[in-house]
């Protein structure tokens, strides 16, 4: 039988201190949690690391105090450990306090000059919950290690990056380890946290799993354990039409895009695809495909002819967008186009030119979504269409997301190396899969094709947008260096093969 894990919920800062004191109200002595969280960062040095120098930096709160016992653990196997602390015992938590006095080294001064003897640094100064800049002498710590380059390990985050966004205040010494509790954090995902991080540790401290249902979160990481249930494989006793008929826009000029939709969405399932094309580029559309259908637009009447091809209820999903085109009259076809498939109230994907042809009256676009649909802007269209949005959370991708999608009444995919998947009714999701080979033309455009695909064939937009980001992201990592565009449906099956003898082989 398939052993088949939890989906990975996200904690904030503030929500894991949530967790934190249910699990003492559950009756696990808050000493005990802070000894366990560092005994998880020792054990993690070990494994990772030969005997070497070693110098912890406490700052004043709990993360302090698991340095304390980092410190403590590391000295009792023989390893040579100096701690310098900056702050107030005074104002130390009883359980950090209790760590600081069974230490039984010396306790230095914050000094750059401690990193002249120094192989590794234990950053315990502050922790996830952190909103400002560092200063003073834990400010010069931050800028030596930097220009020394001394490997670090984190206890929970880098000291300066907010684990709730992922932001970074001011400069941050990157780790080549970041030992967490629990569960992960928004910011060990998002960027610029996910790049200060390194390898990330997950330490089981003891908290019970009963207290995750008593937060009420709704941030996950994106896995299959979140949507594997609701993949639509083929039924034995199925035929084409059970798997849907996704029906694409195509542009005139740039007719790449949409056909790489168009496989994109055939490759994840699709039981019919056709593109929709001006009768002007039809040619190049219907010598390029195969099994992709392609149906001609007459010029000047290309949103009453496509509005009649969405008589038949057939067309149960639609993608418009990918070089729909802006110039000119293009804009104003491409408006209509969008305009016309909203109103039918199908499963709808906006991408790229389809949503910066409302960059000047976005909410018109907001007013039209009515059924089931889902964005994928990028950092560009997404700043032309919520510009408010934008301004006011510019440090904090996940708040951004989740506003856009209540404010629009979409499923928002706000793409980048930490594509964010939010719903209007406050679920998100952060994807952490997808290499940096997938940054190349076109691959947007596929990822709209992997979503019509599964919108097609019935999946909800929320989950249908995550496996389709997911897979996505798996297929970059099976091509590769040297992917292009065209690599990602090809590959496609291959990915999906793996993944079905993951979760459901016998």
């Amino acid at each position: 039988m398939v052993h088949i894990k939890q989906p990975q919920l996200l904690l904030t800062a503030s929500e894991m201190g949530m967790a934190d004191k249910a699990a003492v109200v559950a009756g696990v002595p808050a000493m005990d949690l802070m000894a366990a969280a560092g005994k998880a960062v020792a054990d993690a040095v070990l494994n990772r690391w030969s005997k070497c120098s070693v110098l912890v930096l406490c700052g004043p709160g709990n993360n302090g105090g698991d340095g304390f016992v980092v410190a403590q653990l590391l000295r009792s196997v023989g390893w040579p450990v100096r701690l310098a602390f900056m702050g107030s015992v005074e104002k130390f938590s009883p359980e950090a306090k209790h760590f600081y006095q069974a230490w039984q080294g010396e306790v230095e001064e914050y000094s750059i000059d401690l990193l002249e003897q120094t192989d590794l640094v234990i950053d315990a100064m502050f922790g996830a919950g952190l909103i400002r800049p560092l200063e003073g002498k834990a400010r010069d710590m931050v800028d030596a290690m930097i220009e020394r380059e001394i490997p670090i390990c984190a206890v929970d985050v880098p000291s300066g990056v907010d684990g709730t966004t992922g932001a970074a205040f001011g400069k941050v010494a990157a780790a080549e380890l970041t030992v967490t509790f629990f569960r992960k954090k928004p910011g060990h995902l998002l960027f610029p946290g996910r790049g200060l991080c390194g390898e990330i540790v997950v330490a089981d401290i003891g908290i019970p799993v009963t207290v995750l249902g008593e937060l009420k979160l709704q941030t996950w990481e994106n896995s299959p354990e979140l949507w594997y249930r609701n993949y639509p494989w083929p039924r034995l006793d199925g035929h084409k039409f059970h798997r849907g008929h996704a029906l694409v826009f195509g542009g005139e000029n740039i007719t790449g895009a949409s056909r790489l939709t168009a496989r994109g969405a055939m490759r994840m399932g699709a039981g019919l695809v056709t593109l929709a094309v001006p009768i002007k580029a039809w040619a190049v559309y219907a010598t390029a495909m195969t099994s992709v259908m392609v149906a001609k637009l007459e010029q000047s009447q290309e949103a009453e002819d496509f509005e009649e091809l969405l008589l038949d209820p057939r067309h149960n999903a639609i993608a418009v967008g990918p070089g729909a085109g802006l110039a000119g009259f293009e804009s104003i076809r491409t408006r209509k186009i969008v305009m016309t498939a909203l109103a039918t109230n199908r499963a709808t994907v906006l991408d790229a030119d389809a949503l910066s042809a409302f960059a000047n009256d976005p909410q018109v676009l907001f007013d039209a979504i009515t059924g089931p649909c889902v964005m994928t802007p990028h950092e560009g269209e997404f700043a032309r269409l919520f510009l408010d949005v934008n301004k006011s959370h510019s440090d904090d991708k996940l708040t951004r997301a989740r506003l856009a999608a209540k404010q629009s009444g979409a499923v928002v995919v706000l793409k980048g190396a930490d594509t964010v998947i939010a719903s209007h009714d406050g679920r998100a999701i952060i994807n952490s899969n997808a290499p940096a080979d997938l940054a190349t033309g076109g691959s947007g455009d596929v990822l709209a094709g992997f979503i019509v695909g599964l919108l097609a064939q019935g999946v909800e937009p929320f989950y249908a947008a995550a496996a389709a980001v997911w897979l996505h992201g798996e297929v970059g990592n099976e091509v590769g260096a040297g992917l292009i565009a065209e690599d990602l449906p090809d590959h496609l099956p291959k990915v999906l093969a793996a993944f079905k003898r993951q979760y459901f082989s016998a």
